[in-house]
């Protein structure tokens, strides 16, 4: 693997994932989601931007390396489904946040959960460490999936 192509897929794979980042990043905690009642285990505000960025940079290093792998129809596939899985991973802020629609954004993140688990799987036909790079990102989802049924449960949207 040429180290100089890497670095530059690399790069723009972060320039992508973070410009998807920063949409989502436009819907931002308001007064209605202060009043909200939270469920339990809701981490400090601070540990959301933390968390986020780190898996983003993580994400990115995945698709990076699964760019960089012998071009095949299994690779169209996984560039396709991590593409996707970018969009609703970009709509949950804007479902949730911008338009306080929490059961909405509940089934954007159980998509998202799937999305992310078929990318997780095909990346490990192709090539397992990037597989493995997404763990933590589906793990965080888990914790995401709880948080929004929760707090969809704790308040009683209908």
């Amino acid at each position: 693997m040429d180290m100089n192509h890497f670095a530059l897929v690399s790069l723009i794979s972060l320039a992508i994932t973070l410009a998807v980042a920063t949409t989502g990043s436009l819907f931002r905690p308001d007064a209605w989601y202060t009043r909200l009642q939270k469920p339990e285990g809701t981490p400090p505000p601070w540990v959301f931007p933390v968390i986020w960025t780190l898996l983003y940079i993580i994400m990115a290093f995945a698709a990076a390396l699964i760019y960089v792998s012998p071009a095949s129809p299994l690779r169209t596939v996984g560039l396709s489904l991590y593409g996707l899985q970018l969009l609703c991973n970009a709509a949950w802020s804007w479902l949730f946040f911008g338009r306080h629609q929490v059961l909405l954004a509940l089934a954007d993140l159980v998509l998202l959960l799937l999305l992310v688990l078929a990318c997780f799987l095909v990346f490990m036909l192709i090539m397992p460490l990037a597989a493995w790079l997404l763990v933590p990102y589906l793990l965080w989802l888990c914790v995401a999936l709880y948080l929004n049924a929760a707090t969809y449960r704790l308040n009683r949207f209908s």
